[in-house]
């Protein structure tokens, strides 16, 4: 490459300073030390960039092209230093993080220990709503939000994707027996959630998905079947406890009862009339400069342990 990164810096700031002498003064050099870099440069790609009155400084056609792609590889080569730089800087500093109260239970507490061992000056604060947050007005820096994004001024980090199931405890099952069709969920007791209403439209196929044709059955989604709840809550940590303490049937993401479903505390029914609905997991957060380092070295941290 016949030009310099200095030459390139000289270039942009007479332009952007309007002078030689201002633009000596912005860089610390001499007047006569940025003229001879200017004619360096014009000399190496052979056209002149600038032309030069008594009274001010005008780009010409071939400078107006350059200044553009000058200014672009300057700013990739601060972005690049920063990057090394914030890499080689430990991230510190207070990092909010809000989760609903199932995921913070589950998916990110059970980790901070590691987080906190490996990122020691950043403190975190952790905060649970059930409810969507607003960044700025709860001052939170990280929110994890499951289901489909709505805000489109955030930027978002997928998590991951994770399976809905209708579950049981096997004491409600000894005792009221196992429903095996979607018609006999009407004879169960039903745990639901309180709001948003979405959430009480479970992901079954009624008749255990055995619909009367018709021409456009083919091309049609299967709706979720929407359920009367016989006790609401809501948090899904609360349906969880309901459904452990054998109260009756939910429907709940596996991020909250994978190790429920493993270690034989709760039993997913109707598998054969369940739709493949998986809630997205994602966090949301603003971007912002001096939040940079710890909100990205927390959600490398986190999205290689959510294993969803």
């Amino acid at each position: 490459m016949k030009t310099s990164t200095d030459e390139l810096q000289v270039f942009v700031s007479v332009i952007d300073s309007g002078s030689i002498t201002a633009a000596a003064e912005k860089l610390g050099q001499t007047v006569s030390g940025v003229s001879r870099a200017l004619t360096r440069l014009e000399k190496k790609l052979d056209t002149a960039l600038v032309r030069r009155t008594t009274r001010r400084l005008q780009l010409t056609d071939e400078g107006e092209g350059f200044l553009q792609r000058a200014r672009a590889i300057l700013d990739a080569m601060e972005e690049a230093e920063e990057s090394v730089t914030r890499k080689r800087r430990r991230p510190s500093g207070r990092l909010r993080v809000d989760a609903a109260s199932p995921f913070m239970l589950h998916r990110i507490a059970p980790h901070m220990t590691a987080f906190s061992e490996l990122y020691p000056e950043i403190r975190l604060e952790l905060t649970s709503n059930e409810r969507i947050v607003d960044l700025l007005e709860q001052k939170v820096d990280i929110a994890i939000r499951i289901g489909a994004l709505q805000d489109s001024t955030l930027h978002a980090r997928a998590l991951g994707r994770s399976k809905l199931r209708v579950v049981a405890s096997p004491a409600y099952l000894a005792a009221h027996g196992e429903p095996k069709t979607v018609d006999a969920l009407r004879e169960h007791r039903l745990i639901g959630f309180t709001a948003p209403e979405h959430l009480n439209r479970w992901p079954l196929r009624e008749r255990g998905g055995h619909r009367q044709k018709d021409s456009g059955a083919a091309n049609r989604k299967p709706e979720p079947l929407k359920i009367e709840p016989s006790i609401t809550a809501s948090s899904g940590e609360t349906l969880r406890q309901l459904a452990l303490a054998g109260w009756g049937i939910a429907c709940l993401a596996d991020f909250m009862t994978a190790a429920d479903i493993r270690d034989g505390r709760l039993v997913p029914i109707l598998g054969g009339a369940l739709l493949d609905e998986r809630q997205p997991v994602s966090a949301v957060y603003y971007q912002s400069a001096s939040l940079a380092g710890r909100v990205q070295c927390f959600l490398d941290f986190i999205a290689a342990r959510v294993q969803l």
